[in-house]
């Protein structure tokens, strides 16, 4: 099977089932981005990030990550679509303070199976949503450091700690959320797990 640098440059080249393949290998990831931040309007969201994404593809670097190229397009489409639904109702949005309970209350859905993937989840939205991001791409998506500070155009030393903020302010976000000491215990030690996880994977990338 192709790798993802291969398939953008047979797509760029005019080869349109190569685009088709790439879409289909990534869609899964991107309809989970915005399933737990935008409720009924996941799914339109998703089909916008990869129209942008076939209209910029002659945009992404070749040395690059296409798994960055496109999540930074997903980003930049919710923050749009966030951005719209509070132009009338208050200030630009900061999200680099503002949580998605704060910006969108009533909007994200959350659909799990366990106590303590409730309370992670909850928890996440409590949080400032470009941490909310950077957690769920790292750990969830498993975004590389360089991948994520492609995306977001900084140093990777500036991802870590933006990563070390987000661990701190998530743990005090489940804090928070109203749950049984049990239910507690058991999402801390869910996110210990990833955590442990990312740091036991093939050329650490905690």
């Amino acid at each position: 099977m192709s790798d993802d640098a291969e398939l953008v440059a047979a797509w760029r080249g005019g080869d349109r089932a190569a685009g088709q393949t790439l879409i289909e290998r990534h869609y899964d990831a991107i309809t989970r981005f915005f399933a737990s931040k935008a409720g009924d309007q996941a799914d339109d969201l998703t089909q916008r990030t990869f129209m942008l994404c076939a209209s910029s593809i002659e945009g992404f670097r070749a040395d690059g990550s296409f798994r960055a190229f496109l999540f930074g397009i997903a980003r930049n489409v919710l923050y749009e679509h966030i951005r719209r639904r509070v132009r009338d109702a208050r200030a630009e949005p900061d999200f680099h303070v503002s949580s998605l309970a704060d910006l969108a209350p009533g909007v994200a859905t959350l659909a799990s199976r366990r106590a303590e993937q409730r309370v992670l989840g909850l928890a996440l939205q409590n949080i400032p949503l470009d941490l909310q991001i950077l957690i769920e791409l790292y750990y969830w998506e498993e975004l590389r450091l360089e991948e994520l500070a492609q995306m977001l155009g900084v140093p990777e030393g500036t991802v870590k700690s933006r990563l070390h903020r987000a661990r701190t302010l998530l743990r005090e976000a489940m804090g928070r959320v109203p749950s049984t000491p049990e239910e507690q215990d058991s999402a801390s030690a869910l996110l210990a797990r990833w955590v442990a996880g990312v740091k036991g994977a093939a050329g650490g990338r905690a």
